[in-house]
């Protein structure tokens, strides 16, 4: 059989001799040419009327585009993505600029300007090309959730207030466990509440999966809310579907929804909070003692500031269903703290306490502080 280099010195030989042949002498030319290369009678034509390009072997690389991202530029761009908790491209390229700001403002980069240039002008799609190298997955965690009792046919009812995704005070809650491989005996939790309005995310520290643990956590959550707490809506588990929450909720004038049984979807905003900030960051270690609870809790203080002024993320604004098809749009990505400025049912004196925070805070100190605790965390449990 013939190789490439071989068929293309015979074309050259044929081509013209062909060309300037009769309709006769064609078909003769083509008879020994096809036998000699293998080729079909139509693709042998087209070859040699130079319409196709005689196929290049497989291993010969084309030459393509030069590489616009590489070097320094893909080194910045690995050190802001670090320091943004490894966000999707999606929500980091957005965020580019506001996170360039600061951190060069808390002198934690320096860029040489055309290194900046390059880095405001990426697409999403060029970062997914340069951090393909450096992205890992993540393991998964058990479920701990329980049926609670027949409050839930209370707990359905809608009080007070409407529910409303568009208005801030709105929360989806939900417990993460801390029990490792098994759920047998006496472990630590995360209660997680997330805004659906403004995505504001806060997560606290449980000593145990207590109706009263979790109440009280409620309570110190909505002292660290930038707006009031107008609805909480949770799962069917036990820790929320009993009396002292219900009537804590009723007292307060708090509006208490529950989502229907097995149905993740009907909290898909906390579901993906649990993942993104509480399972990223603390992994699934087994926590047990009250050192790890102080030191979770330590750990949380530094991680609510960090994932609501650092962290952004986006909001589907519409949903079109053509055909078997659904096509989403979202927003551009948006922190909960620029969420929350852009909002005019927020107090001004609420806007004023976070901005005088986020100009204090420093996203690499608070990155640097986050790995370290959670390092000492993992040293408890071995």
């Amino acid at each position: 059989m013939m190789s490439l280099k071989s068929k293309r010195e015979l074309l050259e030989m044929v081509r013209p001799r062909y060309l300037k042949a009769s309709k006769v002498e064609k078909r003769k030319i083509l008879d020994e040419f096809t036998c000699a290369t293998g080729y079909d009678r139509k693709h042998a034509i087209r070859v040699l009327k130079k319409k196709r390009q005689v196929q290049k072997p497989f291993n010969r690389k084309s030459k393509g585009y030069p590489a616009v991202y590489r070097g320094e530029t893909v080194q910045a761009l690995e050190q802001i993505w670090e320091i943004c908790g490894r966000i999707c491209s999606k929500r980091l390229q957005p965020f580019l600029p506001e996170a360039i700001k600061v951190l060069e403002r808390c002198q934690e980069i320096e860029l040489a300007p055309e290194v900046k240039e390059r880095l405001l002008k990426i697409s999403s799609a060029s970062i997914d090309r340069c951090l393909r190298p450096v992205r890992s997955k993540s393991p998964r965690g058990l479920s701990t959730t329980k049926p609670g009792s027949l409050l839930k046919k209370s707990i359905a009812v809608r009080t007070f207030t409407p529910w409303s995704e568009e208005q801030p005070g709105f929360m989806e809650i939900d417990l993460v466990a801390h029990c490792g491989n098994t759920t047998q005996g006496q472990y630590l939790n995360t209660l997680t509440c997330t805004d659906l309005a403004t995505g504001w995310t806060d997560i606290g520290g449980l000593s145990h999966r207590s109706q009263e643990a979790v109440c009280q956590a409620i309570q110190l959550m909505r002292q660290r809310l930038p707006f009031p707490l107008l609805g909480i809506d949770s799962d069917n588990g036990s820790e929320f579907i009993n009396d002292l929450l219900y009537r804590y909720c009723l007292d307060q004038k708090i509006t208490f929804t529950r989502s229907r049984p097995y149905k993740k979807n009907d909290q898909a905003h906390v579901e993906q909070k649990n993942w993104s900030v509480v399972r990223h960051t603390v992994g699934y270690h087994r926590w047990e003692t009250d050192q790890q609870l102080a030191l979770l809790e330590d750990t949380y203080a530094d991680l609510r500031p960090y994932v609501n002024c650092f962290q952004p993320s986006v909001k589907l604004i519409a949903k079109e269903r053509i055909g078997n098809q659904t096509i989403k749009r979202y927003d551009p990505a948006k922190t909960p703290y620029q969420r929350v400025l852009e909002r005019e049912d927020i107090s001004l004196p609420a806007k004023a306490r976070l901005t005088n925070l986020y100009v204090q805070l420093n996203p690499a100190e608070l990155r640097r502080r986050i790995d370290q605790k959670i390092d000492q965390l993992w040293k408890l449990s071995r």
